[in-house]
């Protein structure tokens, strides 16, 4: 019966073209920050499709929503699988949200097909994956993985000077249980690519292996706001032109390296007025390789060239690591349930490593790990052009179906 189960491609396809109502931008996408009231609407929207299932509901203490439906051994720790929520301010209808709904199109056709599984079976909603609001990205994840402290975190502010645990409050979903406290047996996480590489080679699935490094950095130069109109340009301290070399450092020292890729992503300029010259600009920046001794060298860098143009413009540096993720590793076992479910499914697939963060890299820490990747349209995401089609979601979520039904089999065999 195990291979017989089909997802409902019309249902999830539904699922993600309602939710995509909450927080639905003019140009077709999703604006749905983390913590925010159309964050609330969403959660509240999963709670209930959930609990209209038989699942018990709970959150922990990070506002991490679990979703459970029984097995025949409620003793031992739920396989579980999902993804995130929460957008970026210019987010699309498939990062994140796909992974949420396609483990909930799961859990509704085992329900449907009243197939029960050996090992209690988990839909999973993370906390700010995307930490466009508070960063970092993935910081709940990162506290479930012991990354983080949970204190340090719900200490984040965003731009405004919320903290993560007042926005969490206000919401009404900081949950009683402690985050981590919560053990599992495995961890499968349904996304898009991301990235061209399945388009371009016509290929149906995206056997993730593991996720390649990532640092982040926040920059501040602080020279002096003075008359744009009085001041000579010898006496001035320009701080958006400190911040300006270095956004050009920045993809220089990238482009260096043969898979690595850098980015400037956040710059704020301070009085930001038309004839005042900047005394303070503020940048993010993101490197990713899959290589930490490349990153080792990149960091070493624009430190390098972040001190030099500091210096020859008479600025103020300050420059700190916020995200230090290194490379993660996929379980082997967990592959192989993605490969076998694909093979099943009669989809073709390719190894790939994900050049994205994503919950599943804290996750690998704590539990067996692995992701499936689809096909999204010229590779683009946090874009609200982002799409991928009604036949590329259901594949995915039929091989995470398929492979998590494998790996409670396997569970089995083990534990009889």
């Amino acid at each position: 019966m195990m291979n017989n189960l089909r997802i409902d491609p019309e249902r999830l396809w539904g699922d993600l073209m309602e939710t995509a109502k909450i927080g639905a931008t003019a140009k077709g996408g999703i604006c749905r920050l983390t913590l925010t009231d159309l964050d609330r609407q969403v959660r509240d929207w999963f709670r209930a499709a959930a609990e209209s299932l038989g699942c018990t509901v709970t959150v922990d203490d990070m506002g991490t929503m679990f979703a459970r439906r029984a097995g025949q051994r409620n003793d031992i720790p739920p396989i579980a699988m999902g993804s995130h929520l929460d957008t970026q301010p210019t987010g699309g209808k498939f990062d994140g949200t796909l992974g949420v709904l396609a483990a909930l199109e799961a859990l509704r056709t085992l329900h449907r097909a009243g197939y029960e599984t050996f090992a209690p079976i988990e839909v999973v909603n993370w906390t700010n994956e995307e930490g466009s609001r508070f960063a970092p990205a993935m910081v709940a994840s990162g506290v479930f993985a012991g990354a983080f402290t949970r204190d340090w975190a719900v200490a984040r502010q965003d731009r405004a000077g919320v903290t993560f645990g007042d926005a969490l409050d206000a919401i009404g979903y900081r949950g009683t249980q402690r985050c981590g406290d919560h053990p599992l047996s495995a961890f499968f996480e349904v996304h898009i690519e991301q990235g061209p590489n399945l388009e371009a080679e016509n290929k149906d699935i995206g056997v993730v292996t593991g996720v390649q490094a990532i640092r982040w950095y926040e920059v501040t130069f602080t020279g002096q706001d003075s008359h744009a109109g009085t001041t000579p340009m010898h006496r001035r301290h320009d701080a958006l032109l400190g911040a300006a070399r270095l956004v050009e450092a920045v993809n220089a020292i990238a482009v260096k390296h043969k898979t690595a890729v850098g980015t400037v992503g956040v710059l704020e300029v301070k009085p930001a007025s038309t004839n005042v010259i900047p005394g303070e600009t503020y940048l993010t920046i993101d490197f990713r390789d899959p290589d930490e001794s490349v990153l080792e060298r990149m960091e070493r860098d624009v430190g390098t060239a972040a001190e030099a143009i500091a210096r020859e413009l008479g600025l103020t540096l300050a420059l700190k690591n916020i995200v230090r993720q290194p490379a993660v590793h996929f379980d082997a076992q967990c592959i192989e349930a993605v490969r076998r479910a694909a093979a099943s499914a009669g989809l073709s697939t390719r190894d790939i490593m994900s050049g994205a963060g994503h919950d599943a890299a804290y996750l690998a820490r704590v539990a067996p790990t692995t992701m499936i990747f689809v096909p999204c349209k010229d590779g683009i995401s946090h874009n609200e052009a982002e799409y991928s089609s009604k036949e590329q979601c259901a594949n995915g979520a039929q091989v995470l179906l398929q492979a998590v039904l494998d790996y409670d089999r396997m569970l089995a065999e083990k534990m009889r």
